[in-house]
């Protein structure tokens, strides 16, 4: 008997013992997977995100983009200092990794208008005859490219620094974060905009100011320049950051194990929860100067070759934020109350635009995402914001209201001329390039487009129902070009009613593969619009100004709605699953917009059940 006591008591420390080891690591415990065949992964969006374009790339109006025309764009960063967000990020010709290289910055005082982008780490020119272990080839007429995991640093003096690294890549395929670059060079940003010196804070081996373009750091005549330098020199979490670009042996590199795109959050007993591609993840004891021997993938997370952003959030809960496919679509958030156990899986930016430009290693999607890193500032709405590149091609930044939340507690009832000024689309989600903007003018909801290649999209969470009354108003400023659609959804983004408003002056609603013509529309003519749906039966009935128009059948079946969309173009199902990795060509007058602009207005909204 006693021994089988003893036999009980160690099985139940091996329990607790498995248990505690089980829980004091990143985990996902949700049951919510993505379907990948949807952009929007069927995910349930989280309420009030809005996602605005920063930077749309042109290579036949360089005019209207950086000035030079060119069309990879990728791996942004995010900061918020002197109220006032910044966003770095690199840029090459055409392909990843095919020199000319640069990197520009962006920045905005509300997150939603930003400037056109400064180059702040220009192109640098490799001396002729630089070779690099590993290769033959021979440095001729070759201009770096530019490799960084890490954009801003705020030091504790309140010194803005940025930051990139010059990286030499032969050819279309060779490594340019693979230890045998050139150094990352450093320039602080001042409080006016303006920027200071470029010097290099650290030097890959073989690279010193004899045979570089810029000095060392420490020849800047700023003493708090140097000192917020040095700063960040001895900081283990900054410098983990910068393992691809260093050298492998480099010492500055606590964890010197190849994981790639490090990122990091403190929980709340001070232990350090790092995160790297592949959702692998390792925990830190002493705030970055150790880490296990090994990082392990974080069970239960889905995440291919993709960034992984984690931080704590405003409310004192925790995010992670990521593509959650073995594809770089959808954008994604998990959330968490402990900063170890994930819960569930939310929509962030389920849109992919059409690739414009083709080029090396272009990968479809929202993807490569980055917030604002501990220290680099905190944004005065307490809001998750976090900036990714789609397509490789064009950057975007999104605002996450915090707490995170997916259900409406109560049915709409917004007024866009009575709800409080600069708040009215709160509880709204709007999808916002620069050529087909969303925005609230003249107490009303306003969606245009000029975009051949995107559109406008604003939407509205409600309780879920089967049986709904859709009330709003619609105002089409032309009706002879443009397109709005407007459909009714289940959380997962499947529609079950749609309604057109089509190029040729006709409102329709979708019947299966067909389409019901109902009535026609003119340009400027407010429409009210009531639209009552049972999805048990699946018969749903319009009323326009009054007037019954149309009674049909839903053209899907869904158990419920608890989503109206407006959107200024079709439903894209491009790319898919089965689609080629990489896309060589270009589309045709990829930098061109419509030669009239389609402008939609909503003046109200409103749901109800019945």
């Amino acid at each position: 008997m006693k021994i089988f006591k003893i036999l009980c008591l160690n099985l139940t420390l091996a329990f607790a013992t498995q248990n505690l080891q089980a829980q004091d690591t990143v985990r996902y415990t949700g049951k919510t997977l993505v379907n990948a065949d949807y952009h929007h992964g069927q995910l349930s969006p989280v309420m009030g995100v809005h996602s605005i374009q920063t930077f749309r790339a042109n290579r036949e109006h360089p005019e209207l983009a950086e000035n030079f025309g060119w069309t990879y764009n990728h791996a942004p960063m995010l900061a918020y200092w002197n109220n006032k967000f910044y966003i770095e990020y690199l840029s090459d010709k055409v392909g990843e990794s095919i020199p000319p290289g640069q990197t520009l910055v962006q920045s905005s005082k509300d997150g939603y208008t930003w400037t056109k982008p400064d180059v702040v780490f220009p192109i640098y020119r490799i001396p002729d005859g630089t070779t690099k272990e590993g290769r033959t080839d021979v440095a001729k007429d070759l201009d770096a490219v530019m490799h960084q995991r890490m954009g801003f640093y705020v030091s504790t003096k309140n010194v803005l620094l940025v930051l990139g690294f010059y990286a030499i890549s032969f050819d279309a395929k060779d490594d340019p974060n693979d230890g045998h670059g050139i150094g990352r060079a450093v320039r602080e940003i001042q409080a006016d905009g303006k920027y200071g010196p470029i010097y290099f804070v650290h030097y890959n081996p073989g690279y010193s100011e004899k045979n570089t373009k810029y000095p060392l750091y420490t020849k800047s005549k700023s003493k708090t320049f140097i000192d917020a330098c040095n700063e960040l020199l001895t900081n283990k979490l900054m410098t983990q950051q910068w393992n691809e670009e260093a050298d492998r042996k480099d010492p500055l590199i606590t964890l010197q194990k190849q994981y790639k795109a490090f990122s990091y959050y403190h929980l709340p007993d001070g232990r350090v929860v790092g995160l790297w591609k592949n959702a692998l993840t390792a925990i830190s004891n002493d705030n970055g100067k150790s880490w296990p021997e090994n990082a392990s993938r974080a069970p239960g997370f889905v995440n291919s070759n993709a960034k992984i952003w984690g931080q704590k959030t405003s409310d004192g809960n925790y995010a992670t934020v990521y593509n959650p496919s073995e594809y770089r679509w959808p954008l994604a958030i998990s959330t968490s109350k402990n900063g170890l156990d994930y819960t569930n899986l939310l929509l962030i930016n389920g849109e992919i635009t059409p690739m414009r430009y083709g080029g090396n290693y272009k990968s479809y999607g929202p993807q490569y995402v980055r917030g604002i890193e501990e220290g680099n500032g905190k944004p005065v709405d307490g809001k998750l914001w976090v900036t990714y590149s789609m397509n490789k091609e064009d950057i975007w930044v999104s605002s996450v209201p915090v707490p995170v939340n997916d259900k409406a507690t109560q049915h709409v009832n917004d007024n866009f001329e009575k709800l409080p000024k600069g708040k009215e689309l709160e509880m709204w989600n709007t999808y916002s390039p620069l050529w087909a903007p969303v925005k609230v003018e003249n107490g009303a909801l306003v969606l245009k487009d000029k975009d051949p290649f995107d559109y406008a999209k604003a939407e509205r969470i409600f309780p879920a129902g089967r049986k709904t009354i859709t009330s709003f108003s619609v105002t089409p400023k032309q009706n002879n070009f443009g397109l709005l659609e407007i459909e009714l959804q289940d959380a997962k983004g499947m529609a079950t009613v749609r309604l057109t408003f089509d190029t040729a002056g006709t409102l329709s609603a979708k019947a299966g593969a067909r389409y019901k013509n109902f009535m026609k529309y003119e340009a400027g003519k407010s429409y009210d619009i009531k639209l009552k749906l049972d999805a048990h039966t699946r018969f749903y009935t319009i009323t326009v100004n009054g007037k019954d128009v149309l009674t049909s059948l839903a053209f899907q079946p869904v158990a419920e709605v608890s989503k109206i969309v407006f959107r200024t173009g079709d439903v894209r199902r491009f790319p898919d699953v089965d689609t080629p990795a990489d896309q060589e060509y270009d589309l045709k007058n990829a930098g061109e917009s419509e030669k009239k602009e389609a402008v939609y207005t909503i003046k109200y909204l409103k749901t109800e059940g019945f």
